[in-house]
């Protein structure tokens, strides 16, 4: 028989936990689809226009395929550190497991991250990126870096696979060369969301991709009206990613969702 660590048995009671109540649970809804607002049809509200592209499945179903995705001692070990401190909110293992894919898909070699947590989601991205290459990590707090450095050590990567820049994302990022990744993912403030997507178009070579964490309102699609202000940004971000013709988007209906883009080559 394996012996569980105290932290990986938590984890395990918990994903059975999970797996129990979304078996139990409505694996689909009539309102499982993502919603343009602002825009009016014939015979429903403004906010009922299905956007165009990438239709998305709203239900427990992620809640479930969350359950199955592993996570070893390293990332269970960020998790926790990222519990423990507070104000910092760890990607979803399945979301997780959607950066290492990209990063592996494209091979990739450079990698911005905008908001380093606690390092779950760099290790995620490190496992996918290709042997040698090098994470650059941006965050406001030092006590992130503190964590996400020991976090990156214990998941066996050494200190020359990541650059680790303290201070905000606006700032740093006009200090990055143009066209020099390969994947920018963005966890940070909503509010700026906008402004990063602008600075990753200019950051990603043609065929890099740009991701954003946290991108839908857990209300869309309720019936609910939103009162996050931040709602408001995302919102804007996900029409400014689909109004972009230099960028194929997708939304991946994982944690709070992920939109994704492609950079077209020109």
């Amino acid at each position: 028989m394996v012996s569980l660590s105290p932290i990986q048995h938590l984890s395990l009671t918990a994903n059975r936990q999970r797996l129990a109540r979304t078996a139990c649970s409505r694996l689909s809804s009539p309102d499982a689809r993502l919603v343009r607002p602002g825009h009016d049809h014939p015979g429903g509200d403004q906010h009922d226009r299905p956007l165009p592209e990438a239709a998305i499945f709203r239900s427990d179903g992620t809640g479930i395929a969350d359950g199955f995705v592993g996570e070893d001692e390293p990332l269970l070990q960020a998790r926790a550190e990222a519990e423990r401190i507070g104000g910092s909110v760890p990607v979803s293992p399945l979301t997780g497991s959607v950066l290492r894919f990209l990063a592996a898909a494209i091979n990739a070699r450079a990698v911005v991250e905008i908001g380093t947590g606690c390092g779950t989601s760099g290790i995620w991205l490190l496992r996918g990126m290709r042997p040698g290459s090098v994470l650059t990590s941006v965050d406001t707090e030092p006590e992130h870096h503190r964590l996400a450095r020991g976090a990156f050590v214990a998941a066996g990567f050494g200190s020359g696979r990541y650059r680790l820049i303290t201070g905000r994302a606006l700032e740093v990022l006009p200090r990055l060369a143009d066209s020099a990744y390969d994947l920018v993912f963005c966890d940070a403030d909503e509010r700026e969301y906008p402004e990063y997507l602008t600075a990753a178009v200019r950051l990603l070579r043609p065929g890099g991709i740009v991701a954003f964490d946290n991108a839908l309102d857990p209300d869309e699609g309720s019936g609910m009206v939103s009162r996050d202000p931040d709602s408001a940004t995302v919102s804007e971000l996900r029409e400014l990613v689909f109004a972009d013709e230099t960028l194929v988007p997708m939304l991946v209906p994982t944690g709070e969702g992920l939109l994704a883009a492609v950079k077209r080559a020109s």
